[in-house]
């Protein structure tokens, strides 16, 4: 059997058993389509992490969760609407082949740049003939992403328009410009107006990594293992000398944090 023919077939099995626990389970049967977003971020975060672990077995997996909620998102338009799993489908083709027309037209591309430039260009004229008013504007650009990848989305969208910071250098000024205007509202009293500056500082920090060729996401998330790594061993240590957290200092805290720091670092735990 071919790779293709198994593929069909095991797509064809999963659909199937989507749809008949839609049509049987009454769990399934209740669902909204509004009920479906938070189950395919947390599918699709999932398979970041996998990725991220690089566990195969567990990416696998997880791809075949997120394809579970996809379908069945499918499924629920199909019900509401004239839209249905096969139209997305084919959508998502002809969309691909429009996008690549160096593969399928006769464009040139020799280049990963030169790739890129193409799909922007028909990106934007796709988008021009859906809204012409429009199309320019950065309001659409990762409404459904999570903050810190719309913020670098939108810093790289704005890049390509010809307004970005220089060097990262500069992008550390706005920082510590925001940091600024943190304290000053803070010295005001104006709580509100902190929040809106804390905003602009992590705008401006969310861009920082791609001027060094990393993702916000990605540096985000290894920021967040090295945290519970130390976080960890800070438990471990207290919990051997019998130290109750909660009734220690915060210079007590700091320097078993140090400790954890060295200890982490040494062993490769970040």
């Amino acid at each position: 059997m071919s790779d293709d023919t198994s593929s069909t077939q095991a797509f064809a099995k999963l659909l199937a058993v989507v749809t008949e626990l839609r049509a049987r389970c009454p769990w399934d049967r209740e669902q909204k389509l509004a009920d479906t977003p938070r189950h395919l971020i947390e599918e699709a975060y999932e398979v970041a992490d996998a990725i991220a672990r690089g566990n195969f077995p567990d990416v696998a997996e997880e791809l075949g969760d997120l394809t579970v909620q996809s379908l069945f998102a499918g499924l629920i338009l199909a019900e509401q609407s004239h839209l249905d799993i096969a139209t997305g489908l084919q959508n998502a083709a002809e969309k691909l082949i429009r996008r690549h027309p160096h593969i399928y037209g006769d464009t040139r591309a020799d280049t990963i740049e030169q790739v890129l430039e193409n799909w922007d260009q028909i990106k934007q004229r796709e988008r021009e003939s859906k809204h012409p008013h429009g199309a320019k504007s950065l309001a659409h650009v990762g409404r459904g992403l999570p903050a810190t990848m719309r913020a670098e989305k939108l810093g790289e969208k704005a890049r390509s328009a010809g307004m970005d910071w220089g060097n990262l250098g500069e992008v550390l000024a706005k920082a510590r410009e925001e940091i600024e205007e943190i304290e000053h509202a803070l010295d005001r009293g104006d709580t509100a107006g902190a929040a809106e500056e804390i905003g602009d500082l992590m705008l401006a920090v969310a861009n920082a990594p791609r001027f060094i060729g990393m993702d916000a996401e990605q540096t985000l998330r290894a920021a967040c293992d090295k945290f519970v790594a130390r976080f960890d061993e800070v438990a471990a240590i207290a919990a051997s000398r019998g130290l109750d957290l909660k009734a220690m200092t915060p210079s007590e805290i700091d320097g078993l944090w140090n400790e954890a720091k060295a200890t982490t670092r040494a062993t490769g735990r970040h």
